[in-house]
């Protein structure tokens, strides 16, 4: 597993909660133990302290992303460096998959070793080495927050030109609509105002040069 996949144990923790809607889908074990995804051995040690626990990354993890998505790159690092030092983590090389059908040699890469004390610790381990690769490989501008309100999930952008604005497709599309709207509404406001406009200089018009 490389390390770049791991960055998204942060975006789903992150994304559990919607402060502008006012809504948190992280309320149970059993939700704690689907955001380790395929990670099965690790999300079995999850219990329910872990919501707590979880609560707290994630409100510390949202801090990254709103300290990049300002444009404050030297607070994002300084937000995730401090997570770090508190969640440290165990790399090694790891050979569990071979590079043919035939058995052959190993496929060597970096893999995180389990050794947390519980499970929010390695969760948190995992998600800020992901993204502490993302930041330092691609830039830490390409943490970002949807622009599209009241969504403000977090996202990583991969883009090639680095302009995705938007956590989704979805929301691309709600904010392109909406943007659309806004224009035919000023449109027909500005047509309305000349039309009165017009209307006003006509009645100003003496009878005699009408």
């Amino acid at each position: 597993m490389e390390l770049a996949y791991y960055s998204d144990y942060a975006v789903r923790l992150v994304n559990t909660e919607q402060p502008e809607r006012g809504t948190d889908s992280l309320t149970s074990v059993e939700v704690v133990r689907e955001l380790f995804g395929p990670a099965q051995q690790a999300a079995r040690r999850a219990t329910d302290s872990d919501v707590t626990r979880l609560r707290t990354v994630r409100s510390r993890l949202r801090a990254v992303f709103e300290a990049a998505d300002a444009g404050d790159e030297v607070l994002a690092v300084d937000l995730l460096n401090a997570l770090m030092m508190e969640f440290p983590v165990s790399p090694q090389i790891s050979g569990h998959e071979h590079r043919d059908s035939g058995g052959g040699r190993p496929d060597w890469h970096m893999h995180i070793a389990e050794q947390a004390a519980n499970a929010t610790a390695g969760y948190t381990a995992t998600a800020c080495m992901g993204l502490a690769f993302h930041l330092t490989e691609l830039g830490v501008d390409r943490l970002g927050i949807c622009q599209a309100r009241p969504c403000r999930n977090v996202y990583l952008d991969t883009s090639t030109n680095r302009s995705r604005r938007y956590c989704s497709d979805r929301c691309a599309t709600r904010a392109n609509v909406a943007a659309y709207r806004a224009r035919k509404r000023l449109e027909s406001e500005r047509s309305a105002r000349t039309g009165r406009t017009a209307e006003a200089a006509q009645d100003s018009t003496p009878a005699t040069e009408r």
